[in-house]
Order: C-alpha cells, then structure tokens, then sequence
C-alpha cells in the first residue's frame, strides 16, 4: 500500500492587523504568529495581541514569538496563545520553567548540532529552524543551506528563513519539514501582509506535498 502524503503545515508570522488575519485564515494558514520582541518592526504590545488574538477563529493556533525575555512576561501574554515561540538564548530549564507549550528556534549557524540540540530541547513541541545572522534573532529573509537538515531528527522540524512562493515548493520537497513558516515572504511592508502573496504562498504549498 502505498503511504499517505504528508501536509505540510503553514504558519504565517508578524501579523499586526486584524485585515491581515483575515486574510491568512482565509487562505488555509494553521498557524498565526505574533511578534512581541520589542526589537523587531513587527512587533506589538500585550493589549494589542489580546485584541488580535480575539479574532483568530477556533483551530487556529496562536503562536507569540518572545526573545530571551522575562517568565513573567511571557506567562501573562500566553493568555492569549496557544504556543510559545523561543527564539534566543534560552536554555532548556528556563523553556520547561515556563509551565506552557513550546517550540524552540534555532538559527543555523556554523557547526551547529542539530541531534544535540533536539536532545537539549527534548521538551519542545517541535525545532523551527531559521537563518543565522550575528545579532539578528530572525526575520532575516535569508535562506540558509536546508541540505544541513538531517531526515531524521527526533523533533518535528518547522523551516524557516526567506521562504516565498517562488521557494517553498523546493523546500518541503528537499526538507518534508513538518511546518513552513513565512512572514517578510508575504508581505507589502513590514508588518503589513499582502493577500494575493498569502494565497500564493498557501497555493504553493498545498500542491507541494511531501510523500
């Protein structure tokens, strides 16, 4: 019998505005991702995430995307999520201390070890993997080299990193990530979502399967 294809899941990241929620769930994203980094031109404040969150539709998970900031924070905007997204320098102690659902990102810089670091992180719900630039914790727009992702992690595996819908076909097929996650991919301005590059995007995907 021949084996079923995979899904490959969406997230789309760095939403602001309520239109562009719209827009996403519309076009068939699982996942929705809120900035509240305060360095990152996404990024917004606790009373407007309770706002956006309110109008994310049932089965739409709701991501927050935090960089190395305090356990009280993250506690009081996860009200408003379903997952969290660790995207600094957190260690693995401080990720289960929080007491929520996680995922830990991690940005591919040389010689890191992917297997040691699923190990690290055993209790992540899954790695979602990003481009390394010194300084820069994400939303770089850059791809790296997916060929250093090995078929046999021990946890899901969510791609990110300058995936468009010129791209990410090539990518779930060289990958089978679990999950693709885009954000400056789709947009008109930073922070500002395009629908016709979301309906693409998803476009792309959804005919690009991994067996």
């Amino acid at each position: 019998m021949k084996a079923p294809m995979q899904r490959t899941r969406v997230k789309i990241c760095g939403l602001t505005r309520e239109e562009d929620i719209e827009a996403a769930v519309a076009a068939g994203a699982d996942a929705l991702g809120f900035v509240m980094w305060p360095g990152s031109a996404r990024a917004i404040d606790e009373a407007r995430l309770a706002r956006l969150s309110a109008c994310v539709p049932p089965f739409v998970t709701r991501v927050g995307l935090f960089v190395d900031q305090s356990e009280d924070e993250i506690r009081r905007c996860a009200r408003y999520l379903d997952l969290v997204q660790l995207h600094g320098d957190e260690t693995a102690e401080a990720c289960a201390h929080l007491n929520v659902s996680w995922i830990k990102a991690l940005r591919m810089r040389d010689g890191l070890d992917l297997h040691a670091e699923a190990a690290r992180y055993a209790g992540a719900r899954a790695l979602l993997l990003d481009a390394y630039r010194p300084g820069i914790p994400g939303g770089t727009g850059e791809t790296f080299d997916w060929s250093r992702i090995p078929a046999n992690l021990a946890k899901p595996v969510i791609l990110a990193g300058g995936l468009t819908a010129t791209n990410v076909a090539e990518a779930i097929q060289r990958v089978r990530p679990y999950a693709v996650d885009v954000s400056g991919g789709v947009e008109a301005a930073k922070g500002v979502k395009d629908p016709a590059s979301i309906r693409a995007f998803l476009s792309q995907v959804s005919h690009t399967q991994a067996p």
